[in-house]
């Protein structure tokens, strides 16, 4: 019996189907081994040693792989091709070390881009050993990020309250958008004049052609710049008479595009069909995992990880096939196209992302998967075959116009691009982001050299020059890519940390700054600039992909990376508060403090008058205050609100005002604050105020919605039991139902203005009965997947305190990290709910000490450490009471878990 360890349940059903009787797949759901979230689990002062520990999930797999491989033949790793998968077969024959199960016994390192029978069985039939230079790299990345979140993130705690934390790579995507905002926030609008000609041919023909030039100077697009120049070339060629120069007609090809590596997959999807990166790589996980079509499981599509744009020879000529049987022989090259990736130490090896089978087309394929997943395929399938067609053939004409005016010599173009043949652009043609599609099928009218030409009309426009666009996510990626930050297959996890963070918020398919963010992002470029350099951080990429080429040493990267880096640390960790404010003041003054339309002092307090305004850091984050504080004490947020666009009333700025309340005769306002908008009756010391919930627009809040949030908390009904009321109010954890001292959250669905008595009371008493989640709140029912073919019981998936789980009723099962609960499909839950019923019984793991460079002790050994513990008595309780006792002997066990971790080494480079 051979054993073979693939990633994911979905695969490893695929693969077992294509093996047969003699092959044990196993699924390792991943990543088995990680650091523990603590300080300490990469040490620097031990030459980098590093602690991996066992994870809840990966003790389960690496049991179940140890039950197998005890009376297997052959151990056979096939996780994912690249960096990633080459570390997780790593951590698999590390775990199995640990355990002394893999004496003797072969091990062999298998590839394959695509789930499909032909490739996997290729792939058995030519093996390897681990790649131990990936698995360098991969180890390099991942202590470079500890070191970096675990190191900066408390430095960002201590000096930046409310901060989340700071990492490697997202930080710098994170100072990307934020200096686009202060690009947009310091443009300064330029004027220009463009004027086009309405001219006609002797045949009557009409065309427009452009000023570019006059008495023998260059006109470009900035250089008319005021209404007086526009106004008098307008009144020149107004007089003036229009003959042809010249007729320039050249031919041009535009090729096709190559096929998608991650990246270009990640930008085209977002921009045409508004997906974003993560959900983009969901579905293309699913896609590379297969279906099942005609009672066999394939993968659709290749390994979705990949910045290679070759594909396979066969793939070509099926490719090229489907083109001819599809568009006629004129469509299909005379020779297939080669493609070369442009990023930086590209993995060539890796096929482009295609289909794996290119006669299975979308609509066959739509039929078995979800809408999204279809999308996805046929923007593949579409991009795969036009990467293979015939270039476009294109005809441009130039026309150059003389216009005599007096004394005054002026030339005209008119330019103008037919498509000849349309090649590759009958099936696709990329979109571009900045919304500029390729221009416009534009033919000229016939016209010879020396023709007069009649003028119809002269039009002068004004323009302004406008400020470069905020990134989109496709955009960002792109720009990612082209700076050599971080790598593709990362780049949608860094955008969703973004987002879930709150550092970035998308309007409009735009990233926009949070103040947080720009807190953030300014503290860092103030007092770390060098590690959110752009420079920097691309060419330490170039140093990993060194190590992964096998060309330098993992830990002298490390090495020196640290040097400076712990040294700019220890620097900032002396700093005072009022130090870092002044620095992020002067650093943010315009973006926080913009200059007034009538000139008055931008940092004056718009309440006391005499003021100033600053920076101010408090417990939940940074915001606004009056230096008068306390006899002042206006705060806001960072950012200004004060125009009508953004609901400000101009004197106040961050206020609205929407009416009078008719009981009390006070103002009802809605106001930005601290902690997000919220709803304020009347003014002075203590004014009555409450939070607009979470999720509501506060430009939508209007004069009644805002007098009831302020009535909260209301009584909604009276208790069953009890009869004492059950009241709906707005907390600090969101909106939320009462009853003395028991409080229930609502689900995010709910509205507090409008819940009603049945809904509050069941929410009560299932909080009293013991149900609900964390702070009170109410169980979320749920979404049903499907039901169990076997068993009949309703598969369903849910929101746990510990993350989402599907369940049958009886059996609860959790979600691995990489399966998001709004993808995950009934076979999956199926196999989830299977395999953790057949785990047993979930009992309280025993506390685990983990060792460098191994995975954390066994319960069995503890348990002997503990006997041999208590067989001491005084000794050992004097040790537990920080009392006098042995120090040296945690050293001895550092010592002795560096041995094993060096043996350890040294048996996965010998067995493969």
């Amino acid at each position: 019996m051979k054993v073979v360890v693939v990633e994911s349940p979905a695969k490893a059903k695929t693969i077992n189907k294509y093996l047969g009787k003699d092959y044990e797949v196993l699924a390792s759901f991943g990543h088995v081994r990680d650091l523990p979230a603590k300080d300490g689990s990469v040490d620097p002062d031990d030459d980098f040693a590093m602690i991996w520990e066992l994870e809840d999930r990966g003790a389960k797999r690496v049991a179940e792989i140890a039950r197998a491989v005890k009376g297997a033949d052959k151990l056979i790793l096939a996780t994912d091709p690249d960096r990633e998968g080459e570390a997780i077969s790593w951590h698999v024959v590390e775990a199995l070390n640990q355990r002394r199960l893999l004496k003797g016994m072969p091990i062999e390192r298998v590839t394959f881009n695509a789930i499909t029978k032909d490739a996997v069985e290729a792939a058995m039939a030519a093996p390897r050993i681990i790649d131990q230079a990936l698995v360098d790299a991969y180890l390099a990345r991942r202590a470079l990020d500890y070191l970096v979140g675990f190191t900066l993130s408390p430095v960002l705690w201590r000096k930046l309250p409310g901060a989340r934390s700071a990492g490697r790579v997202q930080s710098v995507a994170l100072r990307l958008v934020c200096d686009r905002e202060r690009e947009i926030e310091t443009f300064v609008p330029r004027e220009y004049w463009s004027i086009l000609a309405k001219l006609a041919t002797k045949a009557g023909a009409e065309f427009e052609a452009r000023l570019v030039g006059a008495d023998g100077k260059k006109i470009t697009r900035l250089d008319v710049g005021t209404a007086a120049e526009a106004e008098a070339f307008r009144h020149d060629l107004d007089n003036a008479t229009f003959t042809v120069a010249t007729v320039e007609a050249k031919p041009a090809r535009r090729h096709p595009y190559p096929p998608f590596t991650t990246s270009t997959l990640q930008q085209e999807a977002s921009r045409k069909l508004g997906m974003a990166p993560a959900v983009t790589m969901r579905n293309a996980q699913r896609l590379y995992e297969g279906v099942e079509i005609g009672g066999e499981t394939v993968g659709l599509i290749t390994y979705m990880r990949t910045d290679g744009v070759d594909m396979a020879p066969e793939a070509i000529a099926a490719t090229r096939s489907v083109i001819g049987e599809m568009y006629g022989a004129p469509y299909v090259p005379a020779a297939p196209r080669k493609y070369t990736a442009k990023a930086k130490n590209a993995q060539e090896a890796h096929e482009a992302i295609r289909p794996t089978d290119l006669s299975r087309k979308p609509a066959d394929v739509a039929r078995v998967v979800d809408p999204e997943q279809a999308k996805l395929y046929q923007l593949i399938w579409m991009r795969t075959v036009a990467s293979q067609m015939e270039s476009a053939l294109l005809e441009r004409t130039t026309v150059d116009i003389a216009a005599k005016a007096g004394a005054r010599d002026l030339d005209l173009r008119a330019t103008g691009q037919v498509v000849k043949f349309d090649g590759f652009l009958k099936l696709y043609q990329e979109s571009r982001d900045d919304g500029d599609d390729d221009e416009e099928n534009r033919r000229l009218p016939p016209m010879e050299a020396d023709e007069r030409l009649s003028k119809r009309s002269i039009a002068a426009t004004q323009h302004f020059t406008e400020p470069p666009p905020r990134y989109s996510e496709a955009s960002l990626v792109k720009r990612m890519e082209e700076l050599g930050i971080g790598r593709p297959s990362t780049y949608a996890s860094v955008l969703q940390v973004l987002k879930d963070r709150d550092y970035v918020r998308i309007e409009k398919t735009r990233m926009m700054p949070e103040d947080k963010g720009r807190i953030v992002t300014a503290f860092l470029e103030n007092f770390f600039r060098r590690y959110v350099e752009y420079d920097f951080t691309a060419g330490l990429e170039e140093q990993l992909d060194r190590v992964s080429n096998n060309e330098i040493d993992w830990k002298a990267v490390l090495r020196d990376f640290w040097r400076d880096f712990i040294a700019a640390v220890d620097d900032t960790k002396g700093l005072r508060t009022t130090q870092v404010l002044d620095a992020l003041n002067a650093y943010l003054g315009p973006h926080i403090f913009p200059a007034k339309a009538d000139g008055s002092d931008p940092r004056g307090c718009p309440v006391c008058g005499t003021g100033q305004l600053s920076l101010k850091l408090g417990k939940f984050g940074a915001f606004i205050g009056c230096s008068n504080y306390p006899e002042c004490r206006y705060t806001r947020q960072l950012a200004q609100s004060n125009d009508a666009e953004n609901g400000g009333d101009g004197a106040r700025p961050g206020v609205r005002s929407l009416g009078t309340d008719p009981d009390s005769g006070l103002e009802v306002t809605i106001r930005d604050g601290r902690f997000g908008a919220y709803a304020q009756l009347g003014e002075g010391e203590k004014p009555k105020r409450q939070s607009v919930p979470r999720g509501t627009d506060p430009q939508s809040v209007d004069l009644a919605t805002a007098l009831a949030l302020l009535s909260l908390p209301r009584e909604v009904a009276k208790h069953p039991t009890s009869g004492e009321p059950i009241l709906a109010g707005i907390g600090r954890f969101g909106p939320y139902v009462q009853h003395a001292k028991t409080f229930a959250n609502l689900g995010k669905t709910e509205d507090v203005l409008t819940i009603g008595a049945n809904r509050a009371i069941d929410l009560i008493v299932a909080k009293e009965q013991g149900g609900g989640r964390r702070f009170g709140a109410a169980a979320e029912p749920g979404r049903e997947l499907g039901t169990d073919p076997t068993s009949g019981q309703t598969i369903t998936v849910k929101a746990g305190r510990y993350g989402p789980y599907v369940t049958d009723g009886t059996t609860n099962a959790t979600l691995p990290k990489d399966m998001a609960q709004d993808t995950v499909t009934v076979e999956q839950a199926i196999a989830l709910i299977a395999a953790r019923r057949a785990a047993g019984p979930a009992t309280k793991p025993a506390r685990r000490t983990a060792a460098k460079g191994g995975a954390a002790k066994s319960s069995t050994a503890k348990s002997a450490t503990a006997k041999s513990a208590a067989a001491k008595g005084s000794t050992a309780k004097t040790a537990s009471t920080g009392k006098a006792g042995p120090k040296k002997a945690p050293a001895k066990r550092k010592a002795s878990a560096k041995t094993a971790t060096t043996k350890t080494k040294a048996k996965v480079s010998t067995d493969g």
